[in-house]
């Protein structure tokens, strides 16, 4: 059996930052694995530790910096990685949702998993789409916000949210895509042996040539207009002083404000 991983660097922006052009300034921004797929990889690792001759692959689209990224995702029990990227993707204004989808649909294709897990959605762009735009390109049965999953032979059994806090319990026939939410599991640390070994795993890099597209696989009608930081729907009140001078303020305010009595 064969898990393919999806996994993204996202960017986690500082409390103080500037913009610069559509984009928040390099200086303000770090980097790290995205959550959901955190959970993601876990959930194949586990199911990789129960079960004999599974193979977990991890792939991401991005640049030389998120080898950091991918190698903790090897750290944690993933047994390969690749990396899509080259210089006509790097020169990409932007890569939607679908453009994501096409990419890693050649992926797909070349390595045929049984089963593939998708974080969600991202923290970053939170567009929660790529998952079920991927199971569409690839004909591969889906379920999106899957809470708690089993594979048993050629059938996923699923627990999956539904809006309202309904869940629905359902199976699903392999190959399939599963978008995995948070709190499946509780995602390992990466141990020190770990690290080191994935240090020293090669990654497959493949550019859009190596997946059968060229350029014109990054056109997109999607496209980013402005940036800028929305304005506070309301104002804060700041006292400032000790807690023995403040104290008599701020009860007179909630007072005033009716969350308080007398």
């Amino acid at each position: 059996m064969k898990i393919l991983v999806t996994v993204k660097e996202v960017a986690e922006v500082e409390d103080e930052f500037e913009i610069s052009g559509l984009d928040v300034d390099d200086r303000y921004l770090d980097y790290d694995l995205n959550e959901w797929d955190d959970y993601a990889v876990e959930e194949a690792v586990q199911i990789s530790e129960e079960n004999d001759d599974v193979e977990v692959v991890t792939v991401t689209i991005g640049p030389e910096r998120s080898e950091e990224t991918i190698r903790m995702a090897l750290a944690k029990g993933a047994d390969r990685a690749l990396r899509v990227w080259d210089d006509d993707v790097e020169a990409a204004e932007f890569l939607d949702a679908n453009t994501k989808a096409e990419l890693l649909s050649a992926v797909v294709e070349a390595e045929e998993p049984d089963l593939v897990l998708t974080g969600v959605q991202s923290n970053d762009d939170s567009y929660g789409a790529t998952g079920v735009a991927l199971a569409e390109r690839v004909d591969y049965e889906w379920a999106a916000v899957v809470n708690a999953l089993d594979v048993e032979d050629d059938t996923a059994h699923v627990h999956r949210e539904l809006e309202g806090g309904i869940e629905e319990l359902t199976d699903v026939e392999l190959p399939a895509v599963m978008t995995i939410q948070t709190g499946i599991n509780e995602p390992r640390y990466a141990s020190l042996r770990g690290i080191r070994q994935a240090q020293r795993k090669e990654l497959d890099v493949q550019g859009l040539a190596d997946l059968g597209f060229d350029a014109d696989v990054l056109e997109t009608p999607v496209e980013r207009t402005s940036m800028y930081e929305p304005e506070s729907e309301s104002d804060a009140t700041i006292w400032e002083g000790s807690a023995e001078e403040t104290a008599g303020e701020l009860a007179t305010f909630l007072r005033e404000q009716g969350v308080v009595e007398g």
